[in-house]
């Protein structure tokens, strides 16, 4: 007989994830960690007795997500204060704004973001809607994607806007044909700019209750680590507090942010910011950098290959914008990897895919080969040829699975910009499984849902969980479910250097699990998206029970 356990898990079924033995009927759990994995009847005769016991069955159990890139503290931020992500286009989009600056009448500036392209002509918002709204404070509301902004006319007269006002080389001011005055539309470099010059800096109390807000969110959904793909000196400090506090309770890794206004310099930066995430308690690690590549393809500021097409067929001269050029962005990686950091790289074209490949490869021909297991998310072009670098150079394909689905954004504004023969390569999951290539996934929240279980949906179908009757997005391309669910356990446990301690449900490793309320694994269960998240135990604990 053991030496008991605090908590078993019973009349489940577990997915272990462990290749070896991929089943269980029971885990028993003591110290936080997982001490018995098997049968029940072997369970318990290994444990002996038993604090607590959770009985239960049509359950499933699994290990606890990890989402390898998210944006915890900005969307937790937006939803406590004005989230439009999920909401049915701009009249929706209007009336929650004006409410909540009803609502809130002393705040200088009304803040959030969540708003789609698709929403709006050729992608594009008008200060004069937000005008007719709120008429007296600055507007400033991220889109979707955190490419661009909506601003209204008293933001553009604070950041001193006008028809005169040149764009930044990294962005550009929408404006109106006639007048040439901006529109109230902003992308990259010129919307960053904005939030960075004018937009008022949350506190560290407010950043730390939005990385809090977003946390209770991630656990709700099983999540029980992140890699947070955007780590400002602020939100490094917000972090290091609350794992001090112990009120971190999901293991995260910070990527530091990479200014790409700055040269190899910063790197002494980062130095010094990552003996703050060592000097914090053990849920909080700052050992990586993100660096953003290039934009995105909705707004011709994805690096790509070959150059855009005019929405018509015809090609243009637009190859889309570089943010960090070839060279530089290669002796970053090297001397990054030389100190011992992971490089997290934004690629979304695959001109971008190919200068994050390239430096990859320079760093591994000078410092020779590393654990520091860098990876690339987003990927929605890549060149045929770029596919088994992956697994040659052991960069991990960070996959965002949820936007490899048809939908307005795709069908009205990515595809006429890509054509038809691109189009059919994007987000090519499939062949880098195929490859070789080693998976993480996350949800670049809140970019899209949080939801694990739709973004595994839409790795296996290519089709909208809402929209199930759709026909696939480039069906060639779906995932297995147990490749997609090891991609969101042991495979961003993996690029988090977590995966020696969680990821799969085996003796010794920490007990972090995830408990649905179904097993999406049974025959005939195609509706991955219908479950959802019942407890999530966080090192044995219960840290989410539904109701």
């Amino acid at each position: 007989m053991g030496r008991g356990a605090d908590l078993v898990i019973t009349g489940a079924d577990i997915y272990t994830v462990n290749a070896a033995a991929p089943w269980a009927e029971a885990v028993a759990i003591r110290d936080g960690t997982i001490a018995a994995v098997g049968t029940e009847a072997e369970v318990r005769e290994q444990v002996g007795a038993v604090a607590e016991n959770l009985h239960l069955p049509g359950r499933l159990v699994l290990p606890g997500f990890q989402d390898s890139h998210v944006h915890a503290p900005f969307a937790g931020r937006n939803r406590l204060r004005v989230d439009l992500a999920g909401l049915a286009g701009k009249d929706a989009y209007l009336d929650h704004i004006a409410r909540y600056a009803a609502g809130h009448p002393d705040e200088p500036w009304i803040i959030g973001g969540g708003w789609a392209m698709e929403h709006f002509p050729d992608g594009e918002p008008d200060k004069r809607d937000l005008d007719a709204i709120v008429p007296d404070r600055p507007v400033f509301l991220f889109n979707r994607d955190v490419h661009g902004a909506w601003v209204n006319s008293q933001a553009l007269r604070l950041a001193g806007i006008d028809r005169t006002t040149a764009d930044p080389a990294d962005g550009e001011i929408m404006r109106d044909p006639g007048t040439h005055e901006a529109t109230g539309s902003l992308h990259e470099g010129a919307a960053y700019r904005m939030n960075d010059q004018f937009v008022p800096a949350p506190t560290r109390h407010e950043w730390e209750a939005s990385i809090l807000e977003a946390q209770d969110h991630l656990l709700s959904m099983g999540i029980t680590g992140w890699q947070d793909a955007w780590v400002t000196p602020a939100t490094l400090d917000a972090y290091a507090s609350l794992a001090d506090a112990g009120t971190l309770l999901a293991r995260v890794v910070g990527a530091l942010w990479w200014d790409r206004n700055r040269g190899i310099e910063q790197v002494a930066d980062f130095v010094q910011q990552r003996l703050l995430g060592v000097a914090a308690a053990d849920t909080f690690r700052a050992t990586t950098v993100k660096i953003m590549v290039d934009g995105v393809l909705e707004t011709r500021s994805g690096a790509v290959i070959e150059p855009y097409c005019d929405g018509h067929g015809r090609p243009t001269d637009n190859y889309g914008l570089t943010f960090v050029e070839p060279d530089l962005l290669a002796e970053a990686v090297t001397t990054l990897d030389a100190l011992g950091f992971q490089v997290h790289m934004h690629a979304i074209g695959d001109a971008a895919v190919q200068h994050a490949l390239d430096a990859v490869q320079r760093a591994r021909d000078e410092n020779g080969p590393t654990d520091n297991r860098h990876h690339i998310a987003h990927l929605q072009l890549v060149q045929p040829q770029d596919i088994v670098r992956f697994r040659q150079l052991g960069v991990v394909a960070n996959c965002q699975t949820y936007w490899a689905q048809s939908e307005p954004q795709m069908e009205e504004l990515t595809i006429p910009l890509l054509g038809r023969r691109r189009a059919d390569r994007q987000y090519p999951f499939g062949d880098l499984a195929r490859s070789g290539a080693a998976l993480a996934m996350g949800s670049d929240w809140g970019v899209t849902t949080a939801n694990p279980l739709d973004q595994i949906e839409v790795a296996v179908t290519r089709v909208d969980p809402e929209h199930r009757t759709n026909a696939p997005f480039l069906p060639e391309q779906t995932l297995s479910l147990t490749a997609a669910v090891r991609a969101f356990t042991m495979g961003s446990a993996f690029v988090n250097h977590d995966d020696a301690s969680a990821g799969s449900v085996q003796i010794g490793k920490r007990a972090d699990l995830a408990v649905l309320d179904r097993n999406i694994f049974a025959d005939g269960s195609a509706d991955i998206a219908d479950a959802g998240a019942e407890y999530t135990l966080v090192r044995g604990h219960v840290a989410y029970e539904r109701g």
